[in-house]
């Protein structure tokens, strides 16, 4: 049975000026979160600059990331896609590459009814035999995937779990009275996808976090995580607080505008983004250097 929880990082994918992907800080980035404490890493999703990778470079990501954790941390794939068949194609090839699940953004820019999203995430589920994590992120896709239509995918088998990337608490109360319903329902793992709302998510019965912020301190992050899956909520809370103003900052200009800035500053990646993302806008630089050095992040 898939049952991760945790810290789960939403990893960038480095690039060189020419956008070209660099696998040497790829490597060294996977390397750095076996050591840090994260409990597994979404490789090619949205934070991952999915959407600017052709399918090739996509599949060859999910490989060598897979091939350089050397199954030291689980591997989840970003496979979803706008067309169901580039969404099958994709999560097999997760697959076949040896990721340890699949994360299936809903499909963007359609905006497909809640009857639509149910027979393209079944699809999937009926073609590939993978632990898949559904996810919701409205605010980026004008794709809204409600509680209800979440219960109802749960009764698949290989529908495992949710990342939840909006900041609406009620939300996931809702989701958990419609999964009492169902057979699977005490099984399905939550997830939030939002690093500021991450611990209200975590004491409302989450999982864990598919975190932005853990590309840049993993192993703060992981103790977050720790702390409040074991109870201690009011400490967790409390070191999160801390970290509200490095929340805010990924979050200036669109992700994963300020994390690829940020790390490039850390030395951990080259300075490449693919437009249509461009870097980080200088008027901005000042006030994360400030928070950077608050953390005390350069070493």
């Amino acid at each position: 049975m898939f049952n991760l929880t945790g810290s789960i990082v939403a990893l960038v994918t480095p690039m060189k000026e020419d956008g070209s992907i660099c696998w040497k800080s790829l490597s060294e980035l996977i390397n750095w979160h076996i050591n840090s404490g994260t409990s597994a890493i979404v490789v090619v999703g949205t934070t991952g600059e999915s959407a600017t990778l052709d399918v090739s470079e996509h599949v060859q990501v999910i490989e060598q990331c897979v091939q350089y954790s050397s199954d030291e941390i689980p591997i989840i794939a970003g496979t979803g896609a706008n067309s169901t068949r580039e969404a099958i194609y994709l999560t097999s090839a997760a697959k076949e590459a040896g990721a340890k699940a699949a994360l299936l953004v809903t499909p963007y820019y359609n905006r497909p009814t809640q009857e639509g999203l149910v027979k393209h995430y079944e699809a999937i589920s009926s073609e590939v035999d993978l632990p898949q994590i559904l996810y919701n992120v409205p605010s980026r896709t004008a794709c809204d995937l409600l509680p209800e239509t979440i219960a109802i995918l749960s009764d698949n088998d290989n529908i495992v779990g949710l990342k939840e990337a909006s900041k609406d608490i009620s939300r996931i109360r809702k989701l958990k009275q419609e999964l009492e319903k169902r057979p699977n329902g005490e099984d399905f793992l939550l997830y939030s996808g939002d690093d500021t709302s991450a611990c209200n998510f975590l004491s409302e019965g989450g999982h864990g976090i598919i975190s932005v912020t853990a590309n840049v301190i993993p192993d703060k992050i992981a103790k977050i995580c720790d702390l409040s899956l074991k109870g201690f909520t009011d400490k967790a809370v409390e070191e999160d607080n801390k970290l509200n103003d490095l929340h805010q900052a990924l979050f200036l200009e669109t992700s994963p505008i300020p994390v690829k800035w940020i790390l490039n500053r850390l030395g951990r990646i080259p300075n490449g983004i693919r437009l249509p993302l461009t870097e980080l806008n200088p008027r901005y630089h000042k006030k994360i250097e400030l928070i950077i050095e608050k953390h005390g992040l350069l070493k």
